[in-house]
């Protein structure tokens, strides 16, 4: 299947002051665009041709799995993004608060596991196949799905994500992604979790532009194959 730029759910300038206009023209425009050409491009007329992009990245290694993580990794990461206020919905927040205290806690914790992460990278808010929150950083295209961990909210910490705005300067990033954070979108995700749960005989999401509507489909799958 021929991968496609997955459009930002907002406007070039909407996420102005805290991520700017030139930053994601140069972010979306140039460095997501050049993984997903790059992937279209590395997997012609190989078996990958065929797969989804998440059997790509579970199945391949070298330069098809870097460039199929890493359109997973930004496609996900523009959803995790809101030029509008969002708050996580009451089921997120009860299990934010037991696994972490509080949520200020919790993005204290995630701030500085982001702000630590050495080099490139990311700072991810995963849950497990017990519904338990964790944590998460990978380097480079590495991403949680590898594992079996569903993302809920992600934070890109390559320098190409904040230099222009922020520099070096990469709390001060984490500091504005609170203001940006798409709790809403994370909050569905959780909620579909639990749905696939109990009744993974639904289907929960049907984008097929949609990274992680396809990870989820593939968890409901994989639930109804197992009962």
């Amino acid at each position: 299947m021929k991968h496609t730029l997955m459009e930002l759910p907002y406007a070039m300038d909407a996420l102005a002051p805290y991520i700017s206009e030139e930053t994601l023209q140069y972010h979306h425009g140039k460095h997501y665009a050049g993984y997903i050409n790059k992937l279209n491009d590395l997997i012609k007329n190989t078996e990958y041709e065929e797969m989804s992009l998440e059997q790509t990245i579970r199945q391949s290694i070298g330069a098809i799995f870097n460039n199929a993580a890493q359109a997973f990794n930004h496609g996900f990461y523009w959803q995790c993004l809101s030029p509008t206020k969002t708050e996580p919905s009451a089921l997120l927040l009860n299990s934010l608060k037991e696994a972490f205290g509080s949520l200020e806690a919790f993005k204290e914790a995630f701030s500085k596991a982001a702000i630590g992460q050495f080099g490139s990278g990311w700072a991810w808010l995963v849950v497990d196949e017990q519904e338990k929150l964790h944590i998460q950083t990978s380097s480079n295209a590495h991403t949680p799905i590898e594992h079996n961990f569903t993302p809920l909210l992600v934070c890109d910490v390559w320098e190409h994500a904040y230099y222009i705005d922020y520099r070096n300067e990469r709390a001060k990033y984490l500091d504005n992604f609170w203001v940006l954070a798409n709790w809403k979108f994370a909050s569905n995700i959780f909620e579909d979790k639990k749905l696939i749960r109990s009744s993974p005989s639904i289907p929960v999401c049907n984008d097929p532009d949609d990274p992680i509507c396809e990870y989820l489909d593939g968890m409901a799958h994989l639930e109804t194959s197992s009962t």
